[in-house]
């Protein structure tokens, strides 16, 4: 089964595996076989599940909430996220300005069919938004009863610092930070991870996997496979573009005898490598099939001895993109339309 971790400096434990339905729910996936893979999370030991109002534009709210009714709502860990543009996408419909923010959350309460949400995420950093203007709408939310604990998404060090400090001052808790984080994505390790030690923020990884390039399925010099996230060219292809140079690829083959070594598969070896991390609580997944999840889960709890991270770090050299500098590009210089 999969193991817990607490989330930043709080009591609240969520599963060390969250399933994501970014890109599948409504989107890859049609929804009888969305809903069959919430279900098998579920009998996994998932119980942590991580969403956006933006995912396939409110749609994909919609049905992981149809694949969690029923479910004791005590023993599950629903988070969402605001800020990309959503609906029409008219002028307010972005953002995290009060009026997008507090509309926002009634959307998702509604879709999701729950009276709360265990995590409320800034998706992005507004800089359009006084910072006290977004935490003030993010508060009287927690003081509602609509979210218990309040999190942020590919925020810089610096703007963990501001929002901690202000979540501080409100008296509500800034748990969370969701950057992407792999084997060959650490950006996230020279300035975040230390400053999220400092203030007692967890992070909530997403693509471990690196967009599936870890599971080496992308071969050097090769096609891509069909029906791959580099073919997907309603958000997923975007993201992996970069992981494709052929020098990274063979990078990745040479962790084939490391994971084999370790007893463990490919996805097995990235997911437990995000894990060795004592600042992160979980690890994003998303799949396609419910049959996924039974190799997924499986790398909760693994310790990685000192050598396989050294030969992992020797197989990987520079295909690894390291520069914290890389944190910047994540976060928007002024909103998304």
């Amino acid at each position: 089964m999969v193991a817990y971790r607490y989330l930043g400096n709080s009591g609240f434990k969520v599963s060390e595996i969250t399933y994501g339905n970014w890109v599948t729910h409504a989107s890859q996936v049609d929804d009888d076989d969305a809903i069959a893979t919430v279900h098998a999370a579920l009998d996994a030991g998932i119980t942590t599940f991580d969403t956006a109002d933006a995912y396939a534009n409110l749609a994909a709210e919609e049905v992981l909430g149809r694949a969690l009714s029923g479910q004791r709502r005590e023993s599950l860990e629903i988070f969402t996220k605001v800020y990309f543009p959503t609906g029409p996408k008219g002028p307010n419909d972005t953002g995290l300005s009060r009026k997008h923010v507090l509309e926002s959350i009634n959307g998702s309460l509604r879709r999701l069919g729950t009276d709360y949400v265990d995590l409320y995420q800034a998706h992005r950093f507004d800089a359009e938004t006084p910072l006290e203007e977004t935490f003030q709408a993010f508060a009287d939310i927690v003081r509602q009863g609509k979210a218990l604990y309040i999190g942020v998404s590919e925020w810089t060090a610096e703007q963990l610092r501001e929002g901690h400090a202000l979540a501080r001052e409100l008296g509500v808790q800034l748990v969370s930070n969701q950057p992407q984080y792999s084997m060959l994505w650490r950006v996230i390790e020279g300035r975040v991870v230390p400053a999220s030690q400092e203030l007692g923020i967890s992070q909530i990884v997403w693509s471990p996997m690196a967009q599936g390039v870890l599971s080496g399925k992308y071969a050097p010099g090769g096609a891509v496979p069909e029906g791959s996230r580099a073919t997907d060219r309603r958000g997923g292809a975007k993201f992996i573009e970069s992981f494709l140079r052929d020098d990274v690829l063979a990078a990745v083959q040479r962790l084939r005898p490391i994971a084999e070594q370790a007893g463990l598969t490919m996805p097995q070896l990235a997911i437990a490598w995000v894990l060795q991390n004592a600042n992160v609580a979980s690890a994003l997944v998303g799949a396609s099939r419910p049959e996924q999840l039974a190799e997924t889960v499986r790398a909760s709890g693994i310790k990685l001895d000192a050598d396989t991270l050294a030969a992992i770090d020797d197989a990987l050299g520079d295909a690894v993109f390291a520069d914290p500098e890389h944190t910047y590009s994540m976060a928007p210089e002024t909103r998304l339309a």
